[in-house]
């Protein structure tokens, strides 16, 4: 196997590609065209028959998915007596955009984008977005254990200080009054139903945009309802906004 994937790499027109992510993640691709097709910003795309998009963006929901269930089942396991709240907010410090940004930086995956101009290269969401595409492109080509191990072993265990993450607080409901007063936009968090009695009540708070409501969450509390309905709030209708977390 070792000889076989020296060959290809010395002899293939990706050479390039297969390199680096053998340097960055430490494995070889098996279907190269995903991890080239995971790297190619929207700025980029290129029409197939029957108008069929070839860029990252199907790839990129994928990823995000994959993501997102690897890291909650990686913090369900490290964190056995927290609550669902805790968990929450550290899953989304790690898979916030400003923190994917940060890594795919960091990684070098950056350099690898290809983007049609330079508005769509330095976007500031683009290395997040091709982070999460080329995820969307490992659990593909490798499947999810093999995902899941590159993940947490040589992203989230090297590139995370989860402590540092867990003394860190990201205030949802501030960022979204904020972003609401800045834009003129009309927002409210309201307490819409009353779940149990005394010690098992339970307050579920939605999040309304312009009359429309855009999340909801329950909590033992209406802070931590509102907290948690803020922070959903703040994924749906902020995703490429940075976070200082």
């Amino acid at each position: 196997m070792f000889l076989k994937n020296t060959y290809r790499v010395l002899f293939s027109e990706n050479k390039d590609i297969y390199k680096s992510i053998k340097n960055i993640f430490g494995f070889y691709p098996g279907n190269v065209f995903l991890y080239k097709l995971a790297l190619r910003h929207k700025s980029a795309t290129r029409t197939k028959l029957k108008g069929l998009k070839i860029n990252n963006e199907r790839l990129e929901y994928l990823g995000d998915a994959v993501i997102s269930a690897i890291v909650a089942d990686f913090l369900f396991k490290k964190y056995p007596y927290e609550s669902e709240g805790f968990l929450t907010d550290m899953r989304s410090k790690i898979v916030s955009r400003a923190a994917l940004n940060k890594l795919s930086l960091k990684l070098g995956l950056n350099t690898h984008i290809v983007a049609g101009n330079k508005q769509g290269k330095n976007s500031r969401s683009a290395g997040g977005d091709a982070f999460e595409a080329f995820i969307g492109a490992l659990y593909l080509d490798k499947g999810y254990k093999f995902t899941r191990k590159i993940l947490v072993n040589r992203i989230i265990k090297l590139h995370f200080d989860l402590e540092m993450l867990e003394l860190s607080e990201v205030n949802y409901k501030s960022k979204l009054v904020e972003w609401s007063q800045k834009n003129k936009i009309e927002l409210s968090l309201d307490v819409i139903n009353q779940i149990g009695q005394k010690y098992q009540k339970q307050y579920e708070v939605a999040v309304v945009v312009d009359g429309e409501e855009v999340s909801r969450a329950k909590d033992y509390s209406i802070r931590g309802a509102e907290k948690l309905a803020a922070e959903k709030a703040w994924i749906v209708l902020n995703k490429d906004v940075p976070l200082n977390v």
